[in-house]
């Protein structure tokens, strides 16, 4: 089983691309190397395999990395599935998770996250949730952003040490993470975690 995730940049012709692609690239990393693992292509565009319980919280964290930028956001569709062959580049590679992950791009109408997993009871539910997340994250300030895209790389620093190293208040990042709807947002990943471990 694998996890795809196929995404672009919203509004990336509004910013120059030296200013958010190291970003995109440094959280990419964190998930994989490149080019087997995740590419950026046509300029604004990318692709990302994982382990299917990552995909979710992947998919939360390039967007707090982009939306660290005013006016950014990023379209995201999830596949999970097999894979079939696996190439030297994730671009060649193939199987149902990366059909899935097209698919799921494909279908993004008003919303800008979606997933596919061969279950359509199970798409139907995580969608719907999803969509409810996404209220709060498509509104997520920069600043919020960057408190959220921090908690998610240090996910054993409590409130306290992060404020440390974000050199904030740990009010202020109280704030910011309840704004950010961070608590619910996890809630949601572990409960994916959980309906993707049972497929």
């Amino acid at each position: 089983m694998l996890a795809v995730i196929t995404g672009d940049i919203i509004n990336s012709r509004n910013k120059e691309a030296s200013s958010w692609l190291p970003r995109l690239k440094e959280v990419l990393q964190l998930y994989g190397s490149t080019p087997n693992q995740w590419e950026i292509s046509r300029g604004d565009s990318f692709q990302l395999s994982t382990v299917p319980e990552d995909a979710l919280k992947a998919a939360f964290h390039i967007k707090a990395a982009i939306k660290e930028f005013r006016d950014l956001d990023v379209r995201t569709g999830i596949g999970i599935g097999e894979q079939n062959h696996r190439a030297a580049k994730i671009s060649e590679s193939n199987g149902t998770a990366f059909i899935r992950s097209g698919e799921s791009f494909e279908a993004l109408k008003k919303q800008n996250l979606g997933i596919v997993t061969g279950q359509p009871d199970l798409d139907e539910q995580l969608n719907l949730l999803l969509s409810l997340a996404l209220l709060t994250a498509n509104n997520w300030s920069p600043t919020v952003a960057t408190t959220i895209k921090a908690f998610f790389e240090h996910p054993n620093k409590n409130q306290t040490e992060m404020a440390a190293v974000l050199g904030k208040s740990q009010s202020s990042l109280s704030e910011a993470l309840k704004r950010g709807g961070y608590d619910e947002i996890t809630r949601l990943e572990k409960y994916y975690r959980k309906q993707i471990k049972e497929l």
